[in-house]
């Protein structure tokens, strides 16, 4: 903390409107001016004192907030984990990909519910959880005017009901959250995977704290707790294997409407292993494809499906770069000649988006819809394999 005692008062500045007057406290540290608004006069008069009072004692005032070093004090250890998780999700939200606010919603979602205070007045449990996921941490839709009120009602109720973000420096409220996070709402064991995934983006929040001197350090480094092991090993009844495969494209093509159409989008996944967000920003620009026989495809960018609350665009899917590559890298991968006859017969039958794009659906040319894949995919797996093949995986 940068401190001096520079410090010089004003007296009261007041200010009357047509409606309203307001009393500004003005002061000077370190030749910054910083001003306070009050409504009533015996408030700003107070606080003036309390400054006065700061001064007369020689106590030193931090630079950073331009207030008395023990005001500043008091005023970082009682803020709560609600509000400053809002301004970490917030300060992040610019540079983030749609597909990572997501996740980082519900990860604070989950913090916070193990960060909770009370249960005092506490809204319904469905209620809470769908404000947390889908509006708390999420700044266009927390202040928007249209929000229904009893979401506005529970995002109101979460300002006032979580313990202060100093409370995580003790090693026992830590260790609670942590464990909070391994277990799902059904209590069963949630997957290492996220639980890992969550407690980097806790770890995240913690250093972010630190920073904003809400946390002399970050506690989490030096707690003994680790996250559940994880199983690296491939369940091979979750691999489809070439008969398999073949089969349930050919179930796919047989399912109308829309199961023709994703034929070939299906077949991009399995013979050139292709991640769905790959396939689903794949363009004719994009193939180098003979006749028949192998080809290239020349990947340039993704289409990941997050939700329109989480993309600047308001679409579904965000268009953005290679996973784990940097803007304007691509890559080129081989197309075999299943996959090069399946993409000929698919832009003969479809044709294609009027940028291009190959997959696209029946009534949405402008994206290919998640619940469609899904929806299709599950009706084909029930469609042609057996019952215990079903069941798997």
């Amino acid at each position: 903390m940068d401190t001096t005692y520079d410090v010089r008062l004003y007296a009261l500045d007041i200010y009357q409107g047509k409606r309203v007057t307001t009393y500004w406290v003005v002061w000077r540290v370190a030749g910054r001016r910083w001003k306070e608004p009050f409504r009533d006069e015996p408030m700003a008069t107070r606080f003036l004192a309390d400054l006065t009072s700061a001064v007369s004692r020689g106590e030193a005032f931090d630079v950073e907030t331009g207030r008395p070093v023990s005001m500043a004090r008091k005023a970082v250890s009682s803020v709560t984990w609600y509000s400053a998780a809002c301004t970490y999700a917030d300060s992040k939200w610019q540079r983030s990909a749609a597909t990572t606010r997501r996740t980082r919603a519900e990860a604070l979602s989950a913090l916070t519910l193990a960060m909770l205070a009370d249960s005092r007045g506490r809204p319904d449990e469905a209620m809470l959880r769908h404000t947390l996921q889908r509006y708390a941490f999420n700044p266009s839709r927390r202040h928007h005017p249209d929000r229904p009120p009893e979401v506005a009602a529970a995002l109101a109720w979460l300002e006032t009901h979580t313990r202060k973000v100093s409370a995580l420096a003790k090693p026992d409220v830590l260790r609670s959250v942590l464990d909070s996070l391994t277990v799902r709402l059904d209590g069963t064991p949630r997957a290492s995977s996220v639980v890992s995934r969550w407690r980097k983006i806790l770890n995240a929040f913690l250093e972010n704290a630190v920073e904003r001197k809400l946390l002399p350090t970050n506690p989490l480094p030096a707690l003994k707790w680790s996250v559940p092991k994880t199983s690296h090993t491939v369940d091979r009844r979750s691999v489809a294997n070439p008969l398999q495969a073949r089969t349930l494209l050919v179930g796919v093509s047989q399912i109308q409407r829309s199961g023709p159409r994703l034929v070939a989008f299906f077949a991009c996944l399995y013979f050139a292993a292709l991640r769905p967000e790959e396939a689903a920003n794949l363009a004719k620009h994009h193939l180098s494809l003979p006749a028949e026989g192998w080809g290239e495809l020349h990947l340039s960018g993704a289409a990941p499906h997050a939700g329109k609350d989480w993309t600047d665009t308001g679409t579904h899917r965000e268009r953005r770069q290679l996973k784990q590559r940097a803007v304007g890298e691509s890559r080129t991968v081989p197309c075999p000649p299943e996959l090069t006859a399946y993409l000929h017969w698919h832009i003969e039958q479809f044709g294609t988006a009027p940028d291009g794009r190959l997959f696209r659906g029946e009534r949405n040319e402008d994206e290919l819809p998640k619940g469609t894949v899904n929806r299709y995919w599950r009706l084909a797996r029930k469609a042609v394999l057996a019952p215990d093949a079903y069941a798997s995986p």
